[in-house]
């Protein structure tokens, strides 16, 4: 096993346009949240739809081609890496998130 993966892959739609950040040397950063679902039929028949929301980011290329071509309630496939981050918040609070840092990009539809 010495060849072990983190890779995710999502297909679904942005809840709100990506916010974009600049970095320094003209780089941007972009983070935007993506909502999945999965339907099922509980144990009493009733059809159910479990929507889950992700955190997500992008650098580089890839940062480029969401802010330009991907809005709000765009149809996507992502793949990148799942990385949990912690930090301090100002009153001294550790704060945990779990997010998806971006490497590609498929755009299934757009609203641009």
């Amino acid at each position: 096993m010495s060849n072990l993966s983190n890779r995710v892959q999502l297909i679904g739609h942005l809840g709100q346009d990506p916010e974009i950040v600049n970095l320094n040397d003209d780089k941007i950063l972009v983070k935007f949240s993506l909502a999945t679902s999965d339907r099922y039929t509980n144990k009493l028949g009733e059809k159910v739809t479990d929507t889950q929301w992700h955190r997500l980011l992008a650098f580089n290329a890839t940062a480029n081609i969401i802010s330009e071509y991907v809005k709000k309630g765009s149809k996507i496939c992502v793949q990148g890496k799942l990385v949990h981050r912690q930090w301090e918040d100002k009153d001294g609070e550790k704060q945990y998130t779990t997010e998806v840092v971006c490497d590609q990009v498929l755009m299934l539809d757009t609203k641009a």
